[in-house]
């Protein structure tokens, strides 16, 4: 499996982070799957970096093998739905982008896609309207809603479709609303969709 993220697809994210251009696509990048955090599992602070930054998103789990899905089928590829972190460290991602350099590493080290409990897409009206928030140690620290993504779920997966065959068992990170910030060693982080928690895990 392979996991597919979606970079500053919320605008008030975009603003925060300092980006003042208009994406006319998707910002697609890719973690392997070693980068997958699951089952409540801790996760430990790596040593290379000194800021490591938690990234709230929807993750949208892909069910069929499928290559240039046309948008309007797009929604017959996935199945379940959960809240997830991309865990980012920001010194390495602004080292990399003051040098010119990718910035795969910052994004797709080890346990760096924490994912919660999946829940089947069948049981909300629209994907494209859920809410979704993160607590750390009992306080809500970021709160979104899929209705404001600047990229919908089905435009993303017809897009990526187009160079990526898409197979079962494939995850998507659909991209962060604003409101992200570090965690530290002790921290308690819960993921919520819709009110229901599906995330639970501690740092380490």
């Amino acid at each position: 499996m392979k996991i597919i993220a979606v970079g500053m697809n919320y605008a008030l994210h975009k603003e925060e982070l300092g980006h003042t251009e208009i994406n006319t696509e998707p910002v697609i990048f890719m973690k392997p799957d070693s980068a997958i955090l699951k089952d409540g599992k801790p996760f430990f602070m790596p040593d290379f970096s000194k800021e490591i930054h938690y990234e709230t998103e929807l993750v949208v789990r892909i069910n069929r093998l499928g290559k240039n899905i046309a948008t309007r089928f797009a929604s017959r590829y996935y199945d379940a739905v959960t809240v997830g972190i991309d865990f980012t460290a920001r010194d390495l991602q602004r080292k990399f982008r003051e040098n010119g350099q990718p910035w795969e590493l910052c994004k797709s080290f080890d346990s760096s896609a924490v994912i919660g409990n999946f829940v089947e897409v069948d049981r909300y009206k629209d994907v494209q309207d859920l809410h979704f928030h993160l607590t750390i140690d009992g306080k809500e620290v970021q709160r979104g809603c899929t209705k404001d993504m600047l990229f919908r779920i089905d435009d993303i997966i017809a897009y990526v479709s187009q160079f990526v065959t898409l197979k079962i068992g494939d995850l998507l990170f659909t991209g962060t609303p604003v409101g992200v910030g570090p965690v530290s060693i002790g921290q308690h982080l819960e993921g919520y969709l819709e009110d229901e928690k599906l995330l639970d895990f501690y740092v380490r």
